[in-house]
């Protein structure tokens, strides 16, 4: 079968031919159709991830597809169900072996495209803001990075959730993009003026950040008295450092947040927030926006849209149908 490949730590992935997996214990053996992208897949390539895999090894953290086969003693999902996984890695490749726990049972009303980019952008929005930063109807929502991968869902579910939501992205483009999923303020974070354009509308209750760099910095002067700022993760490159004496002068929290850690100690949260969210999405409340689909050949680039920040919505890269 054909597999995106990293044969050795730091090598350059490339398109190979390696055998057929077959799956463990607890594990379910999925054809893969499609494969959605995050920027923990670009880490993982620099090795920098902190949950890295051993090389050789495939990225691609989530997927959807049909279940092929059972691993010794798995009890199901049964062959033939269509389901989204997020196996961590393996998912740029025609099947992947994943723990048959992990494995959503997808409704017809989601495509596989879809369902490739929905567990992680929308599990980590929904978990962030309901569980961690406790979101409440009528607060203030600031979300950085407002037309990215999780950004954009940021927004969307902050709406569905009563609150008063600001979207900062680049360009009116991007801020468009944030508009039509539910924000009621928008800020080019181009032009430097996050911090004074927040002011003016009484500071921010929650920010959502996937970005980090200077516009974190901004954001937490932002950001109002008992505010809970959000470190989702840094697609800017650069981690911030956070100066104690400012979340005490204001009484701030600055809440980490790891969606896929939730797995190892709290997966029943992860379970009840999936179910939500495909609640959710069967009642029509939200609408997921892949901006761009590439096939398996040039799963190259789509990985350079997300370093290069281009992207807006979600990357998915279809794998199709093609035979083992």
């Amino acid at each position: 079968m054909r597999a995106f490949r990293v044969e050795a730590q730091g090598a350059t992935p490339r398109l190979v031919r390696i055998a057929r997996p077959r799956p463990g214990p607890g594990e379910v053996l999925v054809r893969i159709s499609a494969c959605g992208l995050n920027f923990a897949d670009l880490l993982m390539l620099r090795g920098t991830y902190q949950d890295m895999p051993d090389a050789p090894f495939t990225p691609g953290m989530e997927v959807a597809g049909r279940v092929e086969a059972l691993g010794p003693g798995t009890r199901g999902p049964a062959p033939g169900t269509r389901v989204a996984v997020f196996g961590g890695h393996g998912g740029l490749a025609e099947l992947g072996c994943f723990p048959a726990e992990r494995a959503v049972p997808l409704p017809g009303s989601m495509d596989d495209v879809t369902a490739a980019g929905f567990l992680v952008a929308y599990g980590t929005s929904h978990l962030a803001l309901a569980r961690r930063a406790r979101l409440e109807p009528g607060e203030r929502l600031l979300v950085l990075g407002a037309a990215g991968g999780v950004g954009l869902t940021a927004v969307e579910i902050g709406a569905l959730m009563g609150a008063e939501v600001v979207a900062c992205a680049r360009g009116a483009d991007r801020l468009e993009i944030a508009r039509r999923a539910g924000a009621a303020h928008l800020v080019d974070s181009e032009a430097g003026e996050l911090r004074e354009r927040v002011h003016a509308l009484g500071g921010a209750d929650v920010v959502y950040d996937p970005v980090g760099g200077p516009l974190f910095a901004a954001a937490l002067r932002a950001a109002r008295p008992e505010a809970r700022i959000l470190s989702i993760g840094f697609a800017s490159g650069e981690m911030p450092e956070i100066r104690a004496n400012h979340l005490l002068v204001k009484n701030l929290s600055v809440m980490g947040f790891y969606w896929g850690g939730y797995f190892r100690f709290r997966p029943e949260a992860v379970t009840a927030s999936l179910a939500e969210l495909l609640r959710w999405h069967g009642e029509g409340r939200l609408a997921p926006h892949v901006g761009h689909v590439l096939p398996l050949c040039e799963a190259g680039e789509a990985l350079e849209l997300l370093r290069t920040r281009r992207a807006t919505g979600k990357v998915v890269v279809r794998i199709g149908d093609a035979p083992g």
